[in-house]
């Protein structure tokens, strides 16, 4: 059966999502059509969705919440991120997901970098950097910082996302780990080590930690700064920048230049897409054969990445 997919965003002309997207379902075989949504506000966006004339859909920049409101359903994922970007339709339900998270996290993990006993520091006050700080937890990092610009907004952004961990967590009985790797869903919440920061104030945990990943959308726009100084930054480290597409950003520029092993978002762009096509065939009763590994080249190659 044929379904329609969409990115929903704005802007969304770099996006290399649908190019990705269509070329794992043209291999596969399906008839699913994946294709850009550019809102340019949010009534449009709000008019689309509000249309469901779709099976599926993705959300960027600015609108996460916004599809975080409009589900009827929402996960624990889109719940502790407060933000949804991937919506499906089943049974007559609007469901809300996030996989920023574990993109980020699965990337990073393909590249060599490990999570279980470090120290991550996570730049960003909204729904990608929450889903981020929760799949470091899932991976088993000791400590987990959200750092902002405002020290006072990440206290009480960090707090609500506790308390709301808090409530999931003892909810029900504990489900075993979703994968090999992974602490399950309670033992995160009791083990792993929860802080927060701001940027003038933060400059220890900058310096001590073993991973510093940027959720933030600073490096979008030319001559955007580094969320921090770079100067904290040293070799050893692992630095990684959401951002893609836009040339190299001020914090890329400045961890290579500490001598960190660096990576932009091209490669969460890719792992997140596979996971939500993991999802989606799933939902769809499909059987595919492959692995994640071959879905993630599929799609790398598609966009044109060397990952």
């Amino acid at each position: 059966m044929g379904e329609n997919l969409y990115l929903l965003g704005h802007p969304i002309g770099h996006s290399k999502s649908p190019i990705m997207y269509n070329a794992l379902y043209e291999k596969l075989g399906l008839p699913w059509a994946y294709e850009p949504m550019d809102c340019v506000d949010a009534d449009e966006a709000r008019a689309f969705l509000d249309a469901r004339e779709f099976f599926s859909i993705n959300i960027t920049t600015p609108y996460k919440p916004l599809a975080f409101e409009a589900a009827t359903v929402r996960a624990a994922t889109a719940k502790l991120a407060r933000g949804a970007n991937v919506l499906v339709q089943k049974n007559g339900a609007l469901i809300a997901y996030n996989v920023d998270g574990e993109g980020c996290v699965d990337y990073l993990e393909r590249a060599g970098v490990r999570f279980a006993g470090s120290q991550v520091v996570v730049c960003g006050t909204g729904p990608t950097a929450l889903s981020i700080l929760h799949a470091c937890a899932l991976a088993g990092a000791k400590r987990v910082v959200l750092v902002g610009r405002d020290k006072e907004r990440a206290r009480a952004t960090l707090e609500a996302y506790v308390e709301q961990y808090r409530t999931l967590a003892f909810a029900t009985v504990d489900p075993p780990a979703a994968r090999e790797g992974r602490l399950s869903f309670r033992a995160a919440y009791e083990q792993v080590d929860f802080a927060f920061g701001g940027y003038a104030s933060a400059t220890q945990v900058f310096s001590a930690a073993d991973v510093v990943i940027n959720a933030t959308p600073l490096g979008m726009t030319e001559g955007d700064p580094a969320p921090f100084d770079t100067a904290l930054l040293r070799g050893g480290q692992t630095v990684f920048d959401a951002v893609y597409g836009h040339g190299t950003t001020a914090l890329v520029a400045g961890a290579q230049k500490a001598g960190c092993a660096v990576f932009d978002g091209r490669g969460m762009l890719v792992a997140q897409a596979v996971a939500t096509a993991v999802m989606l065939l799933e939902i769809a009763g499909v059987e595919t054969g492959l692995s994640r590994e071959e879905m993630f080249d599929i799609m790398a190659d598609a966009a044109g990445f060397a990952l």
